[in-house]
Parts: C-alpha cells; sequence; structure tokens
C-alpha cells in the first residue's frame, strides 16, 4: 500500500472523487503543512494555523498509478487559483501535492509541467513534502456520502 496526500480547495468533494477510484482503498479528509499541531477544523479556519485541507489516500499500486492519480486531482479543482477554489477563499482552500516520496515529487513536478503547457494561467499548485497529517472530526468523513444519505 502506498499514500497520497492532495489539497484541493474544501476536502469534502476531493474525498467523494477519489473514493470512487478503483485501487483506492482507504481515504480520510484532514489538515497538512500548518504550524499548529493537532488543529482543528474551526482553528484551521481561523487562518492562523497554515495548514491545507487535504485528502489522505491510501492506495494499491497494482490497481492505480500515482499518475492516474493526478490526473483526478488536476480535474476535481483550478490549480490555477490562489488560496481558494470557488466561493471557498483562504490558505487552507490553496493547491498543493504533498509528497511522500522522491519519485513522487518527481512525478508530480512532470505532470505539473504538462498540465501548465495546456493553459493560459499559470498552475498555482504547489509542490511539497509531506508533513504530519491531522485528521479532521469525524463529521467531516465521508461527508458528501453521509448527505446523499438525507
Amino acid at each position: 500500500m502506498q499514500q497520497a496526500t492532495f489539497a484541493a480547495g474544501c476536502f469534502w468533494h476531493p474525498q467523494a472523487e477519489f473514493d470512487k477510484i478503483k485501487g483506492v482503498k482507504k481515504t480520510a479528509v484532514g489538515f497538512m503543512g500548518g504550524e499548529v499541531k493537532n488543529p482543528s477544523y474551526k482553528l484551521v479556519c481561523s487562518m492562523n494555523t497554515g495548514h491545507a485541507e487535504v485528502v489522505h489516500v491510501e492506495y494499491d499500486p497494482k490497481e492505480v498509478s500515482y499518475e492516474q492519480l493526478l490526473d483526478v486531482f488536476w480535474k476535481i479543482h483550478d490549480p490555477t487559483q490562489i488560496n481558494r477554489q470557488g466561493p471557498d477563499v483562504g490558505e487552507q482552500y490553496r493547491s498543493a501535492i504533498f509528497y511522500h516520496t522522491e519519485e513522487q515529487k518527481k512525478t508530480a513536478e512532470r505532470s505539473k509541467a504538462e498540465l501548465q503547457k495546456r493553459l493560459k494561467r499559470p498552475v498555482a499548485t504547489t509542490i511539497i513534502p509531506a508533513a504530519e497529517f491531522y485528521k479532521a472530526e469525524e463529521y467531516h468523513q465521508k461527508y458528501e456520502e453521509k448527505r446523499k444519505r438525507i
């Protein structure tokens, strides 16, 4: 099993999209890239922690490649927006790829360069080393799936 972590705006929708992929075994939403240990959603939304909302993905590389996960990542958000996605504004909504290995870093950089060739505006996505993942509160986990049941 391998892991991947992506920031693509509000974490609810990215989790739902990654959950649809064959080979993705587990996802969780939470926070990464900030300075405060074990932050709450409320604290992250105060924009004083430096964290991004992320989806953490565990996947089987025999069933789905990291490149395929990156393709989904690029499609589910606007990587040209800085510190926002649609109506959601703030650094916690930034576009970022948190790499767990040097191979992921190289693959993400290649993928970003390929995407940039097709776009007129600059890709704002940052590619940075994965830091500690802090799982968000339970009510955020599988949020879109839970909402469908209501």
